[in-house]
């Protein structure tokens, strides 16, 4: 169970909830008290084979227009000097975006669908796909699904209920990629991404609906970015390699971004202690860490390769895109350093965890990445 990971990142809400204090002498107590549900678990009932065929179920998809939260595009701010603007694909390709955990109610175990769901959730979930999914808006076709996600607590118990709550939410994700897969060309190459819970059911999607099928020919490349990959315990089952060249195509990037000083205690004793896709724990492996700013395994880059990171108002609806801002570096643990924190909003996590922002800090480099990835990937013969 991945619970420990998503400790962290509840300790600054009960920091405002409990007090410092009492959250040093009692963290999971405290944790799980304000996060964790104390309904019983009510089994969720599988959607339809077809359900995804409803527009309703989608946040982004062909035909939504300009209410598409993906389909949003930042500005530069002020003078760009000398860089280059990320290109453009010179061909078409499909993205499947899975997209962060927004629901935080503890009343149930998932998220509920029907009647529009919840509204803070909703609300959160379109914020991220404007800052997470828009550097892949120069796809041909953006898919990103609404689907019964696994509430916050649900990561930070060893209960079944916790387990099940993730199932259920994965299960949605594996029937609306389904539906993706035969929604779109089978001559096109796809991208998958997603961000924290949901680069955690990209993992299974790899593992599961991906590997050893037609589809691991058509893969451009997987972003799977905020949530840990083990290179030994997990690129094995997903049946997808590191990406090690920045034209690579069939292959996975990850990365963690933390200010520096960092303290990445918390995240580190979670990944060390929970179980990896093939069961086993992955210790002290390092994690698998790309730097965006070279799309290669590990290395550093200056700040003065950071093509534009977008820097949002307060709110995370708007922001602007600002060049050379941070650089980036893997260190041997597999986190991604960006040197002294700079000031990217109130969403900062403790330890200058810069989780809700991973996308965001690199945001030109990695729309400039896809596009790169893009042009190098040939069709199978």
């Amino acid at each position: 169970m991945a619970r420990k990971f998503l400790y962290f990142f509840a300790f600054c809400i009960i920091l405002v909830i409990a007090g410092a204090f009492l959250l040093a002498r009692f963290p999971a107590e405290l944790t799980r008290l304000a996060m964790v549900p104390t309904a019983a678990f009510t089994p969720v009932t599988p959607l339809p084979a077809n359900a995804y065929e409803d527009p309703k179920l989608w946040y982004s998809r062909p035909g939504i227009g300009t209410s598409d939260p993906a389909r949003w595009q930042p500005a530069y701010a002020g003078d760009r000097g000398l860089l280059p603007t990320p290109a453009e694909p010179k061909q078409q390709f499909a993205v499947f975006f899975v997209h962060p955990t927004s629901y935080v109610n503890r009343a149930s175990w998932n998220a509920p669908l029907e009647n529009g769901g919840d509204p803070e959730a909703e609300r959160i979930a379109r914020i991220y796909l404007r800052g997470m999914a828009s550097p892949f808006n120069a796809a041909t076709e953006i898919w990103a699904p609404r689907y019964r996600q696994a509430t916050f607590g649900a990561f930070l118990t060893d209960a079944p209920e916790g387990r099940q709550a993730i199932d259920a939410a994965y299960a949605d994700v594996r029937e609306a990629f389904r539906f993706f897969v035969s929604s779109v060309d089978p001559k096109t190459p796809i991208v998958l991404a997603g961000h924290s819970q949901g680069a955690l059911h990209l993992k299974r999607l790899l593992a599961e609906e991906v590997k050893g099928t037609p589809l691991a020919q058509r893969l451009v490349a997987a972003y799977v970015v905020g949530w840990p990959v083990s290179p030994l315990h997990d690129l094995p089952v997903m049946g997808t390699p590191a990406c090690t060249a920045a034209d690579q195509t069939g292959c996975v990037l990850g990365w963690s971004s933390f200010g520096e000083p960092a303290d990445p205690s918390l995240v580190l004793e979670a990944y060390e202690s929970a179980p990896a896709l093939d069961g086993k724990l992955p210790g002290a492996e390092p994690m698998l860490c790309t730097n965006p700013l070279t799309g290669l395994t590990g290395g550093t880059a200056p700040a003065s390769a950071n093509l534009g990171t977008l820097v949002p108002e307060e709110t995370l609806e708007k922001g602007t895109l600002q060049p050379g801002l941070v650089p980036a570096t893997c260190d041997k643990r597999g986190l991604l350093l960006i040197g002294p924190a700079p000031e990217m909003g109130s969403y900062v996590l403790p330890g200058n965890n810069y989780h809700v922002y991973d996308l965001p800090l690199f945001w030109a480099n990695t729309k400039a990445d896809v596009a790169r990835r893009v042009g190098a990937w040939k069709p199978a013969r």
